[in-house]
């Protein structure tokens, strides 16, 4: 196994913890520095495997189909920890999970004809801010300017969501053709 694969199965590996320090309620405040630390350690990697992967030539099959689904499984960790929390409403989340499953479901589909989807660059911002806002709502500082930065990165994040995959529909319209 590679680097690359080896920084994405340390992220899907991190989640647990991650969850864990977020939501046990004997470590507190604590809790939430040791959750931000872990998620952000988690969300290095998959910036890390990336680059490495490409740079050295080591894009593999598994890291095709593990690197989007651990990203996936973090941030939908902790989008619904926040839920729970009451740090983010549960229509927000709904929509952004949704839109992950129906572009999942939509490279099902073009993987069925031999068609590969990358990662267009709306959907690498959706999630670069998707990650910011889930640290700044995670550390929930008690600023105002802070809290304005949490609302601005949560509406940001979810119209990326949606330019997202509205981006990812009409480019690639045809695989759903392909089925009719």
């Amino acid at each position: 196994m590679n680097l690359p694969n080896k920084l994405t199965l340390l992220r899907v590996l991190l989640i647990p913890f991650f969850v864990f320090f977020l939501l046990a309620p004997a470590f507190a405040a604590n809790g939430k520095y040791i959750a931000t630390a872990i998620f952000i350690i988690a969300s290095l990697t998959d910036l890390l495997d990336g680059k490495i992967a490409r740079k050295y030539n080591l894009v593999t099959n598994f890291g095709k189909f593990m690197d989007p689904l651990a990203d996936k499984l973090l941030v939908c960790s902790a989008l619904i920890c926040l839920v729970d929390m009451k740090k983010l409403a549960s229509w927000i989340v709904i929509i952004i999970i949704a839109r992950e499953f129906i572009i999942s479901g939509f490279r099902l589909i073009a993987a069925e004809h031999q068609i590969v989807i990358a990662a267009s660059y709306w959907g690498k911002f959706k999630t670069t801010f998707q990650m910011l806002m889930i640290i700044v709502l995670i550390l929930d500082v008690n600023q105002q300017a802070f809290q304005v930065l949490g609302v601005i990165l949560t509406y940001l994040s979810l119209a990326l969501t949606v330019i997202s995959l509205a981006d990812y529909l009409i480019k690639n319209k045809g695989v759903l053709k392909e089925q009719s």
